[in-house]
């Protein structure tokens, strides 16, 4: 069992893994990383909790998204395909946020 340390926002969290799953770890913690500043502003910087659920729900709103998608191969990575637009979201998780808030 392997264990390694994650960056989301400007936290390091230790997780234990599997043996070879480190790289997948860190690039799917990479994901979370990246919406984070979007998830804080959205959340309204509440708390660490609130910015995760608004990860969540950016990262599940682009696998809806992929999966809604007539399948046809990517023409490009597939990173640049499934990754929605970002000031849209954000623009959304506001929305829900005043709605929750």
């Amino acid at each position: 069992m392997a264990e390694i340390m994650l960056k989301i926002g400007d936290r390091q969290h230790k997780v234990a893994c599997k043996d070879g799953t480190e790289d997948h770890l860190r690039r799917i913690a990479a994901m979370i990383d990246s919406r984070w500043t979007t998830a804080t502003r959205a959340s309204g910087g509440l708390s660490d909790e609130r910015s995760m659920l608004f990860v969540a729900l950016m990262l599940a709103d682009a696998l809806d998204e992929a999966e809604q998608r007539p399948s046809a191969p990517p023409a490009g990575p597939v990173a640049e395909v499934a990754v929605p637009d970002l000031d849209r979201l954000a623009d959304r998780l506001e929305a829900i946020a005043a709605v929750l808030g």
